[in-house]
């Protein structure tokens, strides 16, 4: 067998374990138990888990709106960013970061980031820490098709590029950027983009996480050797909406049960290993339910906690170095 039985544990479990977590939030965000806007991550799994099991509490990555499963693939404690999103204390920036600004330093994790193509700056910083220092760690952003389009991603490409930083640019291309196709809104392909800064560039099925996992593992150690930065532009889809609660009114008729029925990246997994009698699907139905207790716990814990309290309001404003 080409990975070992505790790999695929591993992968699939952090998969389904973003999968449920976000129908979940969906449902708390519906019944009135998180603030603010949910954007999420169901149906991109394979990417986020795919390069970030190449990474250690050491290498460092960049989120975006859409970070619920890079944190979950980076490691961060699902209770504490259920505390969070739901806005109590004890999450992991105190509750008073939500859904978008999720961050876990601990982890290597600079957090979800609202503004688009924001990640990519920050992980070229990383990468140049990194780099004057001498480690062998890596800095690896997520952005999506829409990002591509701004210029600080363009800006952070040619820096990367001038500067040979390790820096993993990951472009997740859902083909929407919030209601917008990429077909009208982007001019030719992503990975051409990156490319035309002499970056090399990939693409990848972003359904099938053995894809990902393997086009990661040849960028990571490109950009741990010290040859600078890479890039992979991995084809996804997004089921929900840009935000729960988006109506969706441009999607095709059938498109979205289409989608999940033939481009379910855990259904895709599921079947490739069953058929390669790598694991039993009874194996696989048990991980999905470890994972729905731990995020039921999660659940009844973030209901439970309290909101931080009003002297938070004047802490982490601002450091004195």
């Amino acid at each position: 067998m080409k990975y070992s039985k505790q790999f695929l544990v591993e992968a699939y479990t952090t998969m389904t374990t973003i999968r449920q977590f976000e129908e979940r939030m969906i449902k708390e965000f519906m019944a009135g138990n998180i603030p603010g806007f949910v954007h999420t991550y169901d149906g991109q799994e394979a990417v986020g888990v795919g390069v970030c099991m190449h990474l250690s509490d050491d290498d460092i990555i960049g989120s975006t709106h859409r970070g619920h499963g890079h944190c979950i693939a980076k490691g961060c404690d699902i209770e504490l960013m259920i505390l969070e999103i739901m806005g109590k204390s004890g999450g992991l920036c105190k509750g008073k970061g939500g859904s978008m600004h999720i961050a876990d330093i601990d982890k290597g994790m600079l957090g979800a980031n609202a503004i688009v193509g924001g990640g990519p700056p920050l992980c070229n910083g990383a990468a140049l820490s990194i780099k004057t220092l001498g480690k062998p760690d890596v800095a690896v952003s997520f952005s999506g098709d829409g990002s591509s389009n701004q210029g600080t991603v363009m800006e952070a490409l040619n820096l990367a590029g001038v500067l040979d930083l390790p820096h993993f640019f990951v472009f997740e291309n859902n083909h929407l950027a919030e209601g917008t196709g990429d077909s009208y809104a982007v001019s030719g392909e992503i990975a051409e983009r990156v490319r035309a800064f002499n970056i090399p560039c990939d693409t990848v099925d972003g359904t099938d996480f053995f894809a990902v996992y393997e086009a990661s593992k040849k960028a990571i150690k490109h950009c741990r050797s010290g040859k600078g930065p890479y890039g992979i532009e991995a084809d996804v889809i997004r089921y929900d909406g840009h935000f729960i609660g988006d109506p969706q009114a441009y999607r095709g008729e059938g498109e979205i049960a289409y989608l999940r029925e033939h481009k379910d990246c855990l259904k895709i997994f599921r079947k490739r290993v069953i058929d390669e009698g790598w694991m039993k699907a009874a194996e696989l139905d048990q991980l999905d339910e470890k994972a729905a207790d731990a995020i039921e716990k999660g659940v009844q814990r973030g209901m439970a906690a309290p909101r931080p309290s009003l002297e938070e309001l004047y802490s982490d404003v601002y450091c004195t170095y």
